[in-house]
């Protein structure tokens, strides 16, 4: 693997299971809170169509325009993390998270043309999200270490799948009052999260002391050149992953609102159907598998994207979106099972020294995903079949790619890998020095 590798798991201070689980419970509530920015206002799309009288695809640019300027932002919050510590940069960009979603709130109410408005304050909304969940991951790949790092990581990304779930509900309820109070929300929540943040989580003490520019850059520039095919395909793969994820949950917020006439409610409930069991998987896959998942990642990853290629190739033929619900639930078993997978290989991939801005990179990619998910998937009102293949024909691809160019060996530290090894060698061990009877 190589130094760069093996400084990924520098020791960490010993942490009661109480401690441990209070800070564990802090990180989770950053990806938790993140998740609400686009999956809240997916179910009020509709409505928000209505009051504000704009078309679907202006209405979807409400989750295009908070995920790009997070996409740009990321990368910067990471290298600026990387160099002055995870926290603050995260504090002040939960509070600027939670203040424009505050704004976004007061011009709907408030201004009789609102919309040019909400534009604005979601991309402000959008700036403050790009110091979060992708920190929240690389400092959770500073705290813990192996076995630790990948629950760790997996409890992140089931949290994130958790928020997926409760934010269509929890939007639909919140709209049935007034459509606009999904961004009040917001700030209700950012400035309690960031204070626990804050007060609650310690960064680890044996942080490297950053270097000159110079050398941070070459130390990334060395990742890249030994796991650049690596890193590339797995960035690759959360994009592709969220992207058919939030293109389909819009999607069919509007084709159960238009033709079907479904209530928010009912709505909110339905399109929960693949993030629940998302969260559920991830769950499962980083709190259960553990070390298994990170040693099984590259097949994990490919699988959970060719499943999700058959769901799409199932949702281009069904047209009732009542039947499509168990495809719906085999997407989000697909997207629960790669997105831990590929999170622990890029936090695994780089020491702490790097490992900001590398986890940044990825959370843009994963934003780009995101953003470009609604107004592409807005076309299958029309061209429905095409749109549906596509994104079948794109997770096929990007899970061969995943088999044929993911490197475990290059991605993730020995500890890790020897794991299997160590746990087959410990039962003969035992029978070795077992006492004689006589």
């Amino acid at each position: 693997m190589g130094g760069i590798a093996m400084s990924t798991e520098a020791d960490t201070p010993t942490r009661s299971p109480r401690q441990d689980g209070s800070k564990l419970l802090v990180l989770s509530l950053v990806p938790f809170l993140m998740v609400l920015g686009n999956s809240m206002l997916i179910p009020v799309l509709p409505k928000m169509m209505a009051v504000l009288h704009v078309t679907l695809l202006q209405a979807g640019l409400v989750i295009t325009v908070f995920s790009i300027p997070a996409g740009i932002v990321i990368p910067f919050a990471g290298a600026l993390s990387d160099r002055v510590g995870r926290k603050v940069v995260m504090v002040p960009a939960l509070a600027v998270y939670g203040l424009a979603g505050l704004g976004a709130g007061l011009a709907s109410w408030l201004l009789p043309h609102a919309y040019g408005f909400i534009i604005g304050f979601r991309i402000l909304q959008g700036i403050g999200a790009g110091g979060t969940y992708q920190l929240a991951m690389a400092l959770a790949g500073d705290m813990y270490r192996s076995e630790q790092r990948v629950r760790a990581l997996g409890t992140l990304e089931a949290s994130n799948g958790l928020g997926k779930v409760v934010s269509p509900i929890a939007g639909s309820a919140v709209a049935l009052a007034v459509w606009f109070a999904p961004f009040f929300v917001y700030g209700l929540l950012s400035f309690p999260v960031a204070a626990a943040v804050w007060f609650v989580i310690r960064e680890p003490r044996d942080r490297p002391q950053a270097g000159s520019l110079g050398q941070y850059w070459q130390g990334l520039r060395r990742v890249f050149q030994k796991k650049a095919a690596s890193l590339l395909v797995t960035f690759l793969g959360g994009a592709t992953v969220l992207f058919i994820l939030f293109g389909v949950l819009s999607y069919l917020a509007d084709i159960l609102e238009r033709p079907y006439g479904v209530g928010e409610m009912a709505r909110g409930l339905l399109i929960a159907v693949p993030v629940l069991f998302s969260a559920g998987t991830s769950y499962l896959a980083g709190t259960v598998l553990q070390v298994r998942l990170a040693r099984w990642s590259r097949p994990v990853v490919a699988g959970g994207l060719g499943l999700i290629g058959c769901a799409m190739l199932a949702e281009a033929l069904i047209f009732n979106p009542f039947w499509a619900m168990p495809a719906l639930a085999f997407q989000g078993i697909g997207t629960g099972a790669a997105l831990p997978a590929i999170n622990t290989l890029v936090t695994s991939a780089t020491s702490t020294r790097e490992r900001g801005v590398i986890t940044s990179l990825y959370g843009s990619v994963r934003f780009f995903g995101v953003a470009l998910g609604p107004p592409i998937f807005a076309l299958a009102m029309r061209v429905r079949p095409i749109i549906f293949f596509g994104a079948a024909g794109l997770a096929f691809l990007v899970a061969a790619l995943s088999w044929w160019l993911i490197n475990e060996q290059q991605m993730l530290p020995g500890q890790m890998l020897r794991t299997r090894r160590a746990d087959a060698a410990r039962p003969r061990v035992r029978r070795r020095r077992r006492p004689n009877p006589t």
